[in-house]
């Protein structure tokens, strides 16, 4: 018998979603972020970010501030080393397209890969979650994917699994943070992590921050590498939106990769993001 899965669903204060994949992506249809949120919506509003990863609201005709709050309801904010856009909401980042001539020829042997990542993977305690919001949009273009990394963890073969069990993968983002004036150094996390939460088992590897598996040899590394981002490639594993003005998304920075679709030439696209602090024991590693 083949499952069903509903394509809405109403919680009981009568939040609405509708699940957009089966394990990934909901939209919230009954939620005005102007508004300030109540500790019921904020807590079922969690609960659903746990069980589908990403949440997008449609139609929210918000401010920055607005924006910062919605976020705050979630945890303490975290500014971005590299932020300088807003002095007044210091956590409000902006997201462009990156320069393509921003590698030099000194670093020209770094393999470029597809940049499925996350949010400051960089850190030994990453931000947990993350809400982003359009300022300039293409016509047409400029789409999001989000990967449900536990997910691409589970397509594995078994003796892939296996071979991952224990080791770690570097999170290389020194030399954006040197131009930004800032230290911090290498980090690597388990290529497979245990969502503090739901425990779920998940693929971790950031492929814009030059990825390198320890331990074993280069060859090795990137062999299961690539089998990882085939993993993350895969459409039955992802969720793709398309923004459009009035457009918010806020995601489980834990479970979920993403990548930004770059397909709308020299659009100047741009979109402010706000990120969410993990635990305040560890706020300040």
């Amino acid at each position: 018998m083949n499952a069903v899965v509903p394509s809405a669903q109403k919680t009981r204060s009568g939040l609405s979603l509708r699940v957009l994949q089966p394990t990934i992506g909901a939209e919230i249809e009954n939620v005005d972020l102007r508004l300030p949120v109540p500790d019921e919506l904020r807590d079922e509003l969690r609960s659903a970010l746990l069980k589908y990863k990403v949440l997008f609201f449609r139609s929210q005709d918000i401010t920055s501030e607005q924006q910062a709050d919605f976020a705050r309801c979630f945890g303490a904010l975290y500014t971005h080393p590299s932020t300088t856009n807003s002095r007044s909401i210091p956590a409000l980042h902006n997201i462009a397209a990156e320069d393509p001539q921003r590698y030099d020829d000194e670093h020209t042997h770094i393999e470029k890969w597809d940049a499925y990542h996350t949010d400051t993977s960089w850190r030994l305690v990453p931000t947990w979650a993350a809400v982003l919001r359009p300022v300039r949009l293409p016509a047409s273009g400029g789409d999001t994917v989000w990967v449900d990394a536990g997910l691409a963890y589970e397509g594995l073969p078994e003796t892939i699994r296996s071979r991952l069990e224990g080791l770690y993968v570097t999170h290389d983002f020194r030399r954006s943070l040197t131009r930004a004036g800032h230290y911090y150094p290498l980090v690597s996390h388990p290529v497979v992590r245990t969502h503090r939460e739901t425990g779920a088992r998940i693929l971790w590897v950031n492929f814009s921050q030059n990825p390198q598996i320890l331990g074993i040899p280069l060859q090795e590394s990137r062999e299961l590498l690539v089998a990882i981002l085939d993993q993350y490639r895969k459409p039955e594993h992802q969720v793709r939106f398309g923004w459009e003005p009035g457009s918010v998304a806020f995601w489980d920075n834990r479970s979920t990769v993403h990548y930004a679709v770059r397909n709308y030439g020299e659009f100047p696209r741009l979109l402010n993001r706000v990120l969410i602090s993990d635990e305040p024991l560890y706020a300040d590693l």
